[in-house]
C-alpha cells in the first residue's frame, strides 16, 4: 500500500484556484481519519475513493461503499498506474441521494491506457455518504 505524504498533491486533482490541493488539506483527511472526518458531499467521497484506489486503500474502500453493495474484498490489479481523475457532473437529487459523473485514466501494466466513465450513485446513511453503484458509459 504506498504512502503519500501529506504535503503531496492529491491524486484527485482537486485545487483552490490554479493550485492543487495538498493530499492531507484534500482526500487524506477522510481516508486517514474516516471514524472522525467523513466526506461531507458525494462528490468528495468519489474523491477520496478514487484516491484509495491510486493508493489501495481497500479498507477505505469497502468502509465507503453501502453495506447493500459492498463486495466481500477488492483485489488490486498489479501495475496499474493511475493518470487522472476529470469530474464532468455532480448533482445532489435530495438530502439523502446524489450522482457524480466522472472520467477516471489508468494505464494497466504492459497494456495502453484506459478510461472509466461512470455516473455513480450515492446515499447518505446516519450522516456519512456512501457509494452505491455506478453505470459505465
Amino acid at each position: 500500500m504506498p504512502h503519500l505524504p501529506p504535503s503531496e498533491p492529491c491524486p484527485c486533482g482537486r485545487q483552490a484556484g490554479k493550485r492543487a490541493l495538498a493530499y492531507a488539506q484534500c482526500c487524506g483527511r477522510y481516508l486517514d481519519h474516516f471514524d472522525t472526518a467523513p466526506a461531507p458531499d458525494a462528490e468528495s467521497l468519489m474523491r477520496s475513493r478514487y484516491t484509495a484506489f491510486v493508493l489501495e486503500r481497500a479498507d477505505y474502500l469497502l468502509a465507503t461503499w453501502h453495506a447493500g453493495h459492498r463486495p466481500a474484498s477488492i483485489e488490486f490489479d498489479p501495475g496499474v498506474k493511475w493518470l487522472g481523475l476529470d469530474v464532468r457532473d455532480h448533482r445532489q437529487i435530495d438530502d439523502t441521494h446524489a450522482e457524480v459523473e466522472f472520467v477516471a485514466r489508468q494505464k494497466p501494466a504492459g497494456s495502453p491506457a484506459v478510461r472509466l466513465h461512470e455516473r455513480s450513485r450515492f446515499v447518505r446513511e446516519a450522516g456519512r455518504w456512501y457509494y452505491v453503484d455506478g453505470d459505465v458509459t
